[in-house]
């Protein structure tokens, strides 16, 4: 084998496309040497055949073949969502060829008849810019992640929220779901401060965060909306669905003793909801919170510590007034 194996990459999948079966033969059996998993296509319809069913790293692509060729191939590639790096490798070597290859769209363009050390070197070095790439990736995905994070109770900071809850209307929307939002504020919150301190007062916060964490689904999401209120978005839920989870909740904070090392003491909560249909009510993420935090007010005005719900018939009623 020749190389370093760090950058080798073995385990990674390589798609060889080629006409030739002889050729094809024969990139196959290099690749399977250096420890690369390998599967061949000898069209272009059926290379785009087996990545309905495989995800390449690397796709090593002739451009001329029968039927459809390498460059038709390509642009169906292109129209993937996950970007995986294309070689063309073709007989085709004059600079005009490999100049509009590459503006084509491919990471890479090696000339028939190629050096084996050189298709592999090329290899390598794709499959390192990749790995590259997703790790990335992952990086911006981590600290968006920072960004959207409230960091005193791990869940999402308004930052964010409004966006993902209108994306979750609009799914909704399409698959004519329902959606729920609840909002929930601490009763007589600061009392916590004027009673203990401002360190007690964010440990409870990060407890209520930590119990909110638990108690959702992994479909659903929430956020801090400020100070001591929450918000929680319950996707593919039934206003029974909704009501039994915020009544989870506020038991689960009532039956809850905050206890830290100087510190104890129980909290209630009040909880206002709203679920709606986005099929039948024209709804966005703003309006929808505000009739949740309308019924979290109405759970305040009952005397605190219990849950009420937004009616959405009041808006039929509005709209054909």
């Amino acid at each position: 084998m020749h190389g370093n194996a760090g950058l080798r990459l073995v385990n990674k999948l390589i798609l060889a496309v080629d006409d030739d079966q002889d050729n094809l033969n024969l990139l196959a059996g290099l690749l399977q040497h250096e420890g690369y998993r390998v599967q061949t296509a000898i069209s272009g319809e059926e290379a785009l055949q087996r990545l309905k069913t495989m995800t390449p790293d690397l796709v090593l692509l002739d451009i001329n073949m029968p039927g459809m060729g390498g460059y038709e191939t390509l642009a169906e590639i292109r129209k993937r969502q996950h970007y995986m790096s294309v070689i063309f490798v073709s007989a085709r070597a004059e600079t005009d060829e490999i100049v509009k290859g590459l503006d084509a769209g491919a990471d890479d363009y090696l000339c028939k008849p190629y050096d084996p050390i050189e298709l592999l070197a090329r290899v390598r070095a794709q499959l390192r810019i990749q790995d590259l790439t997703e790790r990335l990736a992952v990086a911006n995905d981590r600290l968006q992640e920072l960004v959207d994070i409230d960091d005193l109770t791990g869940l999402y900071n308004m930052r964010s929220i409004y966006a993902k809850l209108d994306a979750e209307i609009n799914r909704a929307q399409r698959y004519s779901r329902a959606v729920g939002v609840v909002m929930l504020d601490m009763d007589c919150f600061k009392s916590v401060n004027d009673t203990h301190d401002h360190l007690f007062g964010s440990f409870v916060l990060a407890e209520v965060g930590a119990i909110i964490r638990d108690t959702i689904r992994t479909t659903d999401f929430a956020a801090r909306y400020g100070g001591d209120e929450f918000l929680i978005v319950l996707s593919e839920t039934s206003v029974g669905g909704a009501a039994g989870f915020a009544e989870r909740l506020r038991k689960r904070i009532d039956e809850k003793v905050f206890t830290s090392a100087t510190s104890s003491m129980k909290l209630t909560a009040s909880l206002g909801l709203a679920v709606i249909e986005p099929s039948v009510h024209q709804m966005d993420a703003r309006n929808l919170v505000r009739f949740a935090d309308n019924a979290l007010y109405e759970a305040k005005r009952s005397g605190k510590n219990c849950v009420r719900r937004f009616d959405p018939t009041a808006l039929v009623l509005k709209k054909s007034s």
